[in-house]
């Protein structure tokens, strides 16, 4: 590995900044505390703010020579509503709230960057630091390109990274295009009549009409789309009845879809529908169809994954770097930034967990657990990949 010398030297400060925001989580819009710290961190390096953009979100500005180039480097700030089962020193103080994602580390990254940024400045142009919020379920990305991010800070590029327990730390992955999936979510209810269970023709089952659309809802990702094109389709829950002699009036079936391109997504949803009201109609049933769309498709941009695929080299080493990365079904509201702007979004390995400090948890070391922590000895690869895309990036011209 190639690192940057100084972010190494001042690793130990990193970490402590990264255990700090572990041990007081916060969640999606309430970042109050950890925008805070980030904020105060960028001034005390003589880094311009600006605040509240996104509600708690924090962009800082290093400007240096005389290039209009611009790059923009994104980090969330959010932890996860879950209790964490870890009992080290830095485990949350804040009962079901816990940084299960690695967004502490994210944070504590792009901070490392920006320190080693400000006192160098070995670039010729613009970085916009971007510390997002609400990027679990909240659509921070969303919210700070409505408030005018791309407005006040008009970047050529937008980068970012997630920790990616499974890859081994430090090993950095990415694909061109579709990386990561759109994230919807589907409540149906079916509406039936009520009855004795031992006199079901005297009523209209919900339940067996709601099982017959959950059957047939399959059939679209079988044989309804193209087998080439991804896409998952699942039921998750299934509400009805209260006793064992009853019919009840209603059945209700909640779930998610997963896709990787827009059309797909139309095509499901339409399907979806069609079948939930012809089915229930052919039943003597009724049916309530609500579809919700949340996250868009993480899609790459080539020439940006390509130079970003360079710059992993240069800092990991080729035999460390994967550009032909299985994507995941998991969703990111990072996609949001990709739609606005050319972009690229890529992996760093944590590990499988061996990392972790006395007391941790007795679960797996994956996302969305409680026993996750993130790897520290991924704070100066992480901020010296930041720094060397910048510096590739705006490099000065002779």
């Amino acid at each position: 590995m190639k690192l940057v010398d100084p972010i190494i030297a001042f690793q130990s400060e990193l970490q402590q900044i990264r255990r700090d925001l572990h041990a007081h989580p916060e969640l999606c819009y309430e970042e109050q505390r950890t925008s805070d710290v980030v904020a105060d961190k960028l001034s005390e390096w003589g880094i311009p703010v600006i605040r509240g953009m996104g509600i708690t979100g924090v962009v800082g500005i290093i400007k240096h020579g005389t290039s209009k180039r611009a790059i923009g480097l994104r980090a969330d700030m959010d932890a996860l509503p879950m209790q964490e089962t870890n009992t080290f020193a830095h485990a949350s103080r804040h009962p079901g709230k816990m940084h299960a994602c690695g967004h502490d580390g994210h944070t504590a990254m792009l901070l490392g960057a920006a320190r080693h940024l400000a006192e160098h400045r070995n670039f010729d142009g613009t970085v916009y630091l971007v510390f997002q919020p609400a990027e679990e379920g909240g659509a921070g990305a969303k919210r700070m390109i409505e408030d005018g991010l791309f407005e006040q800070c008009p970047m050529d590029a937008i980068y970012g990274m997630h920790n990616w327990p499974g890859i081994p730390a430090g090993h950095m992955s990415v694909v061109e295009g579709p990386m990561m999936a759109s994230s919807n979510e589907f409540y149906v209810t079916v509406k039936g009549k009520g009855a004795h269970a031992a006199q079901p023709h005297k009523g209209i089952d919900p339940v067996m009409t709601a099982v017959q659309i959950a059957q047939s809802w399959q059939t679209i990702i079988s044989r309804q789309k193209s087998p080439l094109d991804t896409a998952v389709l699942s039921i998750t829950q299934i509400h009805a009845g209260s006793a064992t002699n009853v019919i009840p009036d209603e059945a209700k079936m909640v779930g998610t879809v997963r896709t990787f391109t827009t059309p797909v997504l139309d095509l499901i949803e339409q399907r979806m529908e069609e079948i939930a009201t012809h089915t229930a109609a052919a039943f003597g049933a009724e049916v309530e169809f609500k579809f919700r769309r949340n996250y868009p498709p993480l899609v790459n941009h080539p020439k940006e994954t390509r130079f970003a695929v360079e710059v992993m080299k240069a800092v990991v080493g080729a035999d460390k770097v994967d550009d032909n990365a299985e994507p995941t079904m998991g969703a990111e509201d990072f996609a949001y930034f990709l739609q606005a702007k050319p972009g690229c979004y890529i992996f760093i390995g944590n590990g499988e967990g061996d990392h972790r400090d006395g007391g941790h948890g007795l679960g797996p070391c994956v996302l969305h657990n409680g026993s996750y922590d993130f790897n520290d000895n991924l704070l100066p690869v992480g901020a010296s990949f930041w720094v060397r895309l910048v510096e590739t990036s705006l490099a000065k011209e002779v």
